[in-house]
């Protein structure tokens, strides 16, 4: 392992405190000279051709910038959406990505679109590579095209914690066969937060899921009502334990094949149902909204939010709290007049002291409209992979990781 840099150590008590067993990092290798494939999340939002949010580019950037300052050959592979694999299609190509890198870095990044065979690039230079999920075998993780990817490579850095939960050729094969792999900076910063949050965190630990259905987090549900102090439910969930509980939901979106379920979770003691909704008689942004109690919603009506009694509660048990994990609104927050819940407790998770970590689309979209982003001790780039951690499950593309830095000791 010549790469490695001779005083190069992995933090063991982060390692401890995150759950994680030895990890060898980017920053314990030695890049100078060396062809360095470095796999990012750069599944960006696009329309017409051009991106619409670059914060998954931005998010990369330090790592791009540490490997081309250390005088790396760096090659970048991503994905974006979901084309039909072994099939070029224009609306997912990464060109466009390359252009938005160049003008973020301020170097220029070279795009490829043939280059599993090999790719000239001088030390401190970049290259971005086509959609890896135009590739036959990308996700079926097939051994020869994660041969061919790992012989591009004398480092593999997995920096895409959003991808981690996936074992494909550019996150997992990849990695199996390469000289080195390593985390990147990003993936190890993910995996230190949400250790900090689950594997031993300060209590209280207080969780808030929102979403639509119980059938689509039962998992999530299960695994935190184990661990948690508190555990809010929001949005369709909550409609679905109101229910269980014996309150008349008129017409709200409910999974009643979840019923018994969730009346097993409420046995638990660790779930506060709301004292306060509010409704509406349709799903529509005009809309009125009206705060009823929890027992006084009508057969026509719809559980839109949480109401004002009951986000004062809950904004108490986060004030308490010395952990928050949040992923998911607690109503309609995308209309105004249904985002008063989402809106009081994404302050008082800003306000707390408590270490928090926020992570899903609907919750990043919620920090961002309620301005406290920059309040929120850690806001995780992934979606999936974020789910599954808070779940319990592996990461196959990190427990890969493990295993190349255990075998090589």
């Amino acid at each position: 392992m010549g790469v490695l840099e001779s005083n190069a150590r992995h933090d063991s008590r982060a390692n401890e405190r995150a759950g994680l067993s030895f990890m060898l990092k980017m920053s314990d290798v030695a890049l100078a000279g060396k062809r360095v494939v470095i796999r990012e999340d750069f599944n960006v939002p696009m329309h017409d051709g051009r991106i619409t949010d670059d914060s998954r580019l931005r998010a990369a950037l330090p790592t791009i910038n540490a490997a081309v300052s250390a005088g790396a050959k760096v090659m970048l592979l991503s994905h974006l959406g979901r084309p039909t694999e072994g099939k070029f299609d224009p609306r997912y190509s990464l060109e466009p990505v390359a252009q938005a890198l160049s003008d973020l870095l301020g170097l220029p990044v070279r795009f490829e679109s043939d280059w599993t065979d090999g790719v000239e690039s001088p030390a401190g230079g970049v290259v971005l590579c086509e959609n890896v999920r135009f590739l036959t075998g990308e996700k079926a993780n097939d051994e020869n095209l994660s041969l061919r990817l790992a012989a591009l490579a004398d480092v593999f850095v997995n920096d895409a914690f959003a991808t981690a939960h996936r074992a494909q050729s550019s996150t997992y094969g990849i990695a199996e066969f390469a000289p080195v792999a390593c985390a990147g900076p990003l993936l190890a910063a993910e995996l230190e937060a949400l250790g900090a949050a689950l594997c031993d965190p300060a209590r209280p630990l207080v969780a808030i899921v929102g979403g639509a259905k119980v059938s689509t987090k039962l998992s999530l549900l299960e695994s935190l009502s184990e661990k948690v102090d508190q555990l809010i439910v929001g949005g369709g969930i909550a409609n679905t334990f109101l229910k269980a509980a014996g309150f008349n939901i008129g017409k709200s979106l409910c999974e009643d094949s979840m019923l018994a379920t969730a009346a097993r979770l409420l046995d638990r003691g660790c779930i506060p149902l709301p004292s306060d909704l509010v409704c509406g008689k349709s799903f529509d942004p005009n809309t009125p909204a009206r705060v009823v109690a929890s027992d006084g919603v009508g057969d026509d009506d719809m559980i839109m939010d949480i109401g004002p009694q009951s986000a004062a509660k809950f904004a108490e048990y986060l004030k308490a709290a010395c952990t928050i994990v949040w992923n998911g609104p607690l109503g309609v927050f995308e209309f105004d007049q249904f985002a008063n819940g989402t809106k009081v407790l994404a302050e008082a998770i800003a306000e707390s002291c408590a270490y928090s970590i926020a992570g899903g689309g609907d919750t990043t979209a919620a920090t961002t409209k309620f301005n406290v982003a920059d309040r929120i001790s850690y806001i995780s780039t992934g979606g999936g992979a974020f789910l599954e951690f808070l779940e319990g499950k592996t990461l196959p593309a990190v427990v890969i990781l493990e295993q190349r830095a255990s075998a090589a000791n």
